[in-house]
């Protein structure tokens, strides 16, 4: 599928590059990240508001989650890709139930599947999102590894 449901495993939330630089390190970043898609998303191929997208991987076995890369994505992908983030908003009354519906259908397009696949793809996101959320994981941020240690950022994961 070109657009999956990535869980972070609650454990890691807030944990990510974007939160651990400077502001002005992380928008120098993004910016080259969205000229570098050609301000295009790069799941969907929309134009419009993008987002700096983390890519991880997982290690289960050793517990490491490394940040492969970075992509430019609209806000229907980011939002599918964060759908846990997106329960919480509607949960607290800050987005619309209806969101969900939208999304669907995004996601739905974009995949040319069914919405039985999408609802049995959220389902198994869920279920590897309890089991990594169990865990505390060691971040490894990959290229940005050197940028992380340039502002002694303290190891909090």
């Amino acid at each position: 599928m070109k657009l999956e449901i990535d869980l972070v495993p609650q454990t890691t939330w807030y944990k990510n590059l974007r939160k651990v630089l400077p502001k002005y390190e992380w928008d120098k970043i993004r910016k080259n990240v969205y000229a570098k898609f050609n301000y295009l998303c790069a799941i969907c191929g929309d134009r419009g508001r993008m987002n700096c997208d983390e890519m991880w991987e997982f290690d289960d076995n050793n517990n490491v989650q490394k940040l492969k890369g970075l992509q430019a994505v609209c806000d229907n992908c980011h939002h599918i890709k964060h759908m846990g983030f997106v329960n919480i908003q509607i949960s607290n009354g800050a987005w619309p139930e209806s969101m969900l519906d939208d999304l669907t259908r995004h996601f739905v397009k974009v995949n040319n599947v069914t919405v039985h696949e999408f609802n049995r793809h959220l389902s198994e996101a869920s279920k590897i999102w309890r089991e990594r959320s169990k865990k505390e994981w060691k971040i490894d941020f990959g290229d940005y590894k050197d940028l992380v240690d340039k502002y002694n950022v303290k190891r909090f994961f």
